[in-house]
């Protein structure tokens, strides 16, 4: 199935490609996922990045806007609303340029290691733990097995 001509999935993901082939389109949208790959028709439903590509897109932008804005403060002492307009849309077109392959990015991160969501198993969590909350009686059996 990895048929993407030895490049890295991640890299794949940085350019918006399909992690598995290389080949396909990975986004439907700017930051919306397509339902799968035209090209080798990988199906792409763990498309569920969570909030990891945006706290990192904001941490590098953070990094970039706040040294600059910082040092124009220490050497310029500009006016509250100088400030406004130069670091905010700064941030803003910084963030709209960087969430798009850091997406792309962390899918293929999840593609590489095979990560999606978490499931909690019965068979892995064994121990059945009532609080008494649910039927008033906390003298209730603490496992399944009426330990």
């Amino acid at each position: 199935m990895l048929d993407n001509q030895g490049k890295s999935p991640v890299f794949q993901g940085l350019a918006g490609r399909c992690p598995a082939c290389g080949k396909g389109k990975l986004f439907a949208g700017y930051l919306k996922f397509a339902d799968r790959c035209n090209s080798c028709e990988l199906v792409f439903d763990t498309g569920d990045t969570g909030d990891g590509p945006a706290v990192l897109v904001m941490s590098i932008v953070g990094f970039l806007v706040v040294f600059p804005a910082l040092a124009v403060e220490k050497v310029f002492k500009p006016e509250v609303w100088v400030h406004a307009l130069l670091w905010l849309p700064l941030s803003t077109l910084l963030v709209l340029l960087f969430l798009h392959p850091a997406r792309g990015m962390w899918y293929g991160l999840m593609f590489k290691f095979n990560a999606g969501e978490a499931v909690l198993d019965d068979e892995a969590f064994p121990v059945k733990v009532d609080t008494g909350f649910a039927s008033g009686n906390a003298q209730e059996e603490r496992t399944r097995e009426n330990l």
